[in-house]
């Protein structure tokens, strides 16, 4: 009972402590005096501040608009801009009536002012800084845990408040955390979690430029960069709050047994990932076929492949079907792609001609390759046609293969018609037999009619 007890005695006794310094500010604040005068002028500059932060808000705005072909980063500062302009206009003030009392009166007799001008630079510094913390809830955290610490800092006070949340702990055997040990942990892990980051972008944009590297191997590295960033600025942050992991070495084993059996497809993306990454069987840029699909392969990620279609369609393709499925890689090795098209024409028509004209007319459209020139032959006779095959090669699969085979039938289209060549189609030849109801039905409806 009496450990239950000394944590509520100790903060009835903070908060009474607590209570007797704004009750002894705010009786000095009623009484007229110097300390009164600053708290009227601290508040005389916030009013200012924000009529000021109205107007140039207007401008800044109307500036905006009348620039053109802004990046949304640069759209986004100025929108954080705008929104702390009166934190930015009152911090400017107060330092600017803070330097003249100072100047032309004691200095005692203009601390508050000084005191609210430092704690609202302070607080927009915190505002900007903490934008580099994408993940909003994280953000928050953070940013409000700084704006508490630097105001109970500036009011002398910030030891006294971390004394009181340290005594607010649990402890199980020889584990113990706290109050301030959590809020530090946030605050720290999201501090370097942000460092984290920044590094690992940094060091992604110079991997994406080395054109040494492949780009299956840029991916990986990548992602090996961002993971031991995160990694270890979770781990310093961890260990700066002083948390000891050990103790938790047995659970987090037993839930990692647990996590491995109902998470036997997401690590067998992961490994596939990996492994696509490495032996760079496929890579951002490449064409491939899987089923009915066909694209280029987008992004690589540590659980799919991100494939985007002709049609605009982006499919996600999980790691393990790009392992054990058949994947038709047109780029792999090379670029070139052979591309076969079937035609007939009729048997009146001279096959040595068709030959010519056919490998004429794909000769010369454009992207199939001139070195490496079409040819065709004849494969069938078939009952209605002679038929074809006619094989031409191109160097970018990239650029679609419908459209390519499209443009060939198209040429040979033109050049069969000006030369006469004609494309047959099947004919049927239907014989009535004498004795068929219909034939009978036929002969009645004559006679009749006669």
């Amino acid at each position: 009972m009496q450990e239950l007890t000394d944590p509520f005695a100790e903060f009835i006794s903070t908060m009474e402590g607590f209570w007797i310094s704004v009750s002894a500010f705010l009786q000095g604040v009623i009484q007229p005096g110097w300390r009164q005068n600053q708290v009227l002028i601290v508040l005389a500059i916030a009013v200012l501040a924000y009529l000021l932060h109205g107007a140039s808000g207007r401008l800044v705005e109307q500036w905006v608009r009348s620039r053109e072909g802004w990046a949304k980063w640069q759209l986004r500062a100025v929108v954080q801009f705008k929104r702390r302009l009166g934190l930015m206009w009152f911090a400017a003030l107060a330092f600017a009536v803070y330097t003249v009392m100072q100047n032309i009166t004691w200095p005692s007799r203009s601390y508050l002012i000084g005191l609210a001008a430092v704690l609202a630079a302070v607080l927009v510094g915190i505002a900007f800084a903490t934008r580099l913390v994408r993940n909003r809830p994280l953000r928050r955290i953070v940013t409000w845990g700084l704006w508490i610490y630097a105001t109970l800092y500036l009011l002398n006070v910030s030891d006294d408040v971390a004394a009181f949340m340290d005594r607010l702990a649990v402890q199980v055997g020889d584990f113990r955390v706290s109050a301030l040990t959590l809020l530090t942990a946030l605050v720290v892990i999201g501090v370097l979690v942000t460092l984290a980051r920044v590094a690992s972008q940094a060091t992604a944009s110079t991997i994406r430029k080395n054109e040494d590297i492949s780009p299956s191997m840029k991916v990986l590295a990548v992602k090996g960069v961002q993971l031991a960033m995160y990694g270890i600025a979770l781990y310093l942050g961890v260990k700066a709050v002083g948390i000891d992991l050990t103790g938790l070495a047995v659970l987090s084993g037993a839930i990692g047994v647990g996590l491995g059996f109902g998470l036997q497809k997401v690590v067998s993306n992961l490994v596939s990932g990996v492994i696509i990454l490495l032996d760079k069987s496929i890579k951002p840029g490449d064409v491939i076929s899987l089923g009915d699909t066909f694209g280029w392969i987008q992004t690589l990620g540590a659980r799919y492949a991100s494939v985007v279609t002709r049609d605009g369609k982006e499919y996600l393709i999980p790691n393990e079907d790009l392992i054990t499925g058949q994947v038709v890689n047109w780029s792999h090795s090379n670029d070139f792609v052979r591309l076969d098209i079937y035609f007939g024409t009729a048997y009146g028509d001279d096959p040595h001609q068709v030959r010519k004209l056919a490998i004429a007319a794909a000769s010369n459209v454009d992207r199939v390759l001139s070195f490496k020139p079409p040819v065709c032959h004849i494969v069938g006779f078939g009952d209605s046609s002679v038929d074809y095959i006619l094989r031409f090669w191109i160097k970018d699969p990239t650029g679609g293969l419908t459209n390519i085979r499209g443009n060939v039938y198209l040429a040979l289209w033109d050049a069969f018609q000006e030369n006469d060549i004609s494309i047959p189609f099947p004919q049927r030849e239907v014989l009535m037999l004498e004795d068929s109801k219909l034939s009978l039905s036929r002969r009645a409806a004559k006679d009749a009619s006669t």
